[in-house]
């Protein structure tokens, strides 16, 4: 099962966390982005070209420490087709480092789009007999919010490619209460849609306890990440929001249970633009160091 190799991951490299590949190009040095866009030129190509490199930089430096890393397809789509490609490429490249892949792509629609979107991204394509893989994620982000039946399709993938999603509970952004805070019946709506996660999950648990199908609680809301992690105990967390967004490792030891297992704590531009507060062109060794840093910071709060 996925959560049984993403479990394990963390507990071989005693490190439970993930790092964000969202590239910006500003985010890589001026000095490696010219070096690369000398060779390709102004354009959507050179800025992809760029950003793979960087990425693969990345993964290079983080393999041997960090067990996941998350691209966001947001950024990559910016580039267009190119870009798409750059994010296939990234995962594939990962992948072969060894590295567990959440694609954060937040995906939902109605049924049979739905089903559409979990093969592109869990699943695979039959073309005149040969079994294809769009883009081999590991575990995916899925936007709950209509319904169940706009579930069910990534549910089903778990089971059958035995894959993970994450899907959004509490999110960290601050107008996530406008919604996900208000009162259903007799309990706010993210623990509600705890409940459903729970459910969904409950035939999909894995050695650990933990189910395929994960939640997403944001370090931001500190009080409702231990307040789930209690109601949820099969339910398990990746929790964005840590670093640049505010969240903190006092803020997010409430997300574990007794094992130090059940989340994954994501830090994206913390890592990504590390370089910059260390003042230094080396952006794949700063990196290095911000996330050694932040396992053991994470690591004494747990």
């Amino acid at each position: 099962m996925s959560v049984n190799i993403l479990c394990e991951k963390i507990r071989t490299l005693k490190n439970p966390t993930v790092v964000g590949l969202d590239p910006m190009l500003e985010y890589i040095p001026e000095s490696f982005r010219e070096g690369v866009l000398a060779q390709y030129g102004n354009s959507l190509e050179g800025a992809t070209q760029a950003v793979l490199a960087y990425n693969k930089a990345l993964i290079d430096a983080l393999y041997d420490i960090v067990p996941a890393v998350k691209p966001q397809s947001a950024y990559y789509e910016r580039l267009g087709w190119q870009g798409v490609k750059v994010l296939y490429e990234t995962v594939e490249y990962a992948k072969k480092r060894g590295m567990y892949v959440i694609l954060d792509g937040k995906r939902n629609d109605i049924g049979s789009t739905a089903s559409a979107y979990a093969t592109a991204y869990l699943g695979t394509v039959d073309v005149g007999g040969t079994v294809c893989e769009p883009f081999g994620a590991d575990a995916l982000t899925v936007s709950p919010y209509l319904g169940s039946d706009g579930v069910a399709p990534f549910v089903k993938l778990c089971e059958e490619n035995k894959r993970m999603i994450f899907v959004l509970v509490k999110t960290s952004n601050k107008s996530s209460g406008e919604l996900q805070d208000l009162i259903c019946g007799d309990m706010p709506i993210y623990e509600r849609m705890g409940n459903y996660v729970s459910e969904w999950g409950k035939s999909l648990c894995g050695k650990d306890g933990y189910s395929e199908v994960g939640a997403v609680v944001g370090a931001t809301y500190p009080q409702q990440l231990a307040e789930l992690r209690a109601k949820f105990p099969s339910v398990f967390f990746l929790v964005p929001g840590y670093g640049a967004q505010g969240g903190t490792a006092k803020d997010i030891a409430g997300a574990f249970d007794k094992n130090g297992l059940g989340a994954i704590i994501n830090s994206s531009r913390k890592i990504l633009c590390a370089w910059k507060e260390a003042k230094t062109d080396d952006f794949a060794d700063a990196a290095r160091k911000e996330a050694i840093r932040m396992r053991d910071e994470i690591m004494s709060a747990i």
